[in-house]
């Protein structure tokens, strides 16, 4: 595998503070050894890595490229897109273009449901899409694999196919693993602002973060794909994570409201072990005694989150992949370690 160091220590990065040059001392020497072992370990045995970026305490302190890709590259975030859907529904709350949480699902995408009545899914609100505890049939795998995706996406409406899955009685209000969930919260966000979640990402997100190269398609029906799909550099999501960290503030400005983070981030369903709980669309955990939340991706793409030591890490990888394997070893092994 190759390679590009990017000298982040040395080199200023626009829109991410990073150490300055000439900087040391004895934490400094060691945090830089154990990253440097996470990195020769992804050279070792993680052929499929595009990205590995760290930023704490304000600055981005180590920043890695593997396999052709550089800084300018964009990322298929695959699931990591879920965090960003509940991203944009938290800001739209609190700008008065959503109803809150209790609100009923049926009531806000009428046109996308079943014609047949069904008192569960009339029980159905965004609180349970966001902690993906609406019920709605559905198959998940030890892995998070999920047997009807693929007729998902080839169906015509997402949010009509989503809409019109049965509610199971006995799986309502827990926790499954559902990317139909996640797609109908950007559906909600369309129908009720009129704009899809890429453009009002773009207005509301992207562009007072200084994102301006990203992807994110849309479904048959024109909703912006909620559950996968989004598309951006490494950089971008160091900004990102910086911003969650500082209580949704970017550059001392608000920009995602402190309250709702509190609330994603906490866990409001019993997860899998291997994985964690669940938030509102993010997961959440300890590593090491150390508590983190997760925006993860198929194939390697995750946002680490860790509160207590005002600290993220960014993987990146290769997303068209059968199987991979998690670098979440890399962050118990060298990377929690080098924060002590």
């Amino acid at each position: 595998m190759d390679s590009i160091p990017a000298p982040i220590l040395q080199v200023p990065v626009a829109g991410l503070p990073s150490i300055p040059a000439g900087r040391t001392g004895g934490k400094i020497e060691t945090q830089e050894l154990l990253l440097e072992e996470a990195h020769q370990m992804i050279l070792k045995q993680f052929p499929k890595m595009r990205s590995f970026l760290v930023v704490r305490e304000g600055q981005l302190i180590w920043e890695r490229y593997y396999n052709g890709h550089t800084a300018s590259s964009l990322n298929d975030l695959r699931s990591a897109t879920k965090s960003f859907t509940s991203t944009l529904i938290g800001i739209g709350m609190n700008r008065g273009d959503l109803p809150g949480p209790d609100t009923h699902v049926k009531s806000l995408l009428a046109c996308y449901a079943p014609q047949r009545e069904d008192p569960l899914l009339e029980r159905v609100t965004l609180h349970h899409l966001l902690t993906m505890t609406a019920g709605f049939y559905w198959k998940t795998g030890k892995k998070l694999g999920e047997a009807f995706i693929p007729r998902f996406h080839r169906s015509r409406s997402w949010a009509r196919f989503a809409m019109r899955l049965p509610v199971q009685e006995e799986m309502f209000g827990r926790f499954q693993y559902r990317s139909t969930d996640s797609h109908l919260l950007s559906a909600v966000l369309s129908e009720s602002t009129g704009k899809d979640a890429y453009s009002y990402a773009r207005a509301h997100l992207f562009e007072p973060l200084g994102i301006s190269h990203v992807a994110w398609p849309s479904s048959p029906d024109g909703h912006t794909m909620g559950h996968v799909g989004l598309a951006l550099t490494s950089r971008d999501l160091a900004k990102f994570a910086l911003c969650c960290l500082d209580g949704g503030r970017w550059e001392g400005q608000p920009l995602i409201p402190t309250a709702w983070l509190k609330t994603a981030h906490a866990v409001h369903a019993e997860g899998y072990p291997a994985f964690g709980n669940y938030g509102y669309q993010w997961w959440t955990g300890r590593i090491n005694e150390a508590d983190f939340v997760c925006a993860h991706g198929h194939g390697g793409q995750q946002v680490y989150l860790l509160p207590g030591q005002n600290a993220a890490v960014i993987f990146t990888a290769d997303s068209k992949v059968s199987r991979w394997k998690n670098p979440r070893s890399l962050l118990q092994r060298y990377i929690l370690p080098a924060m002590q």
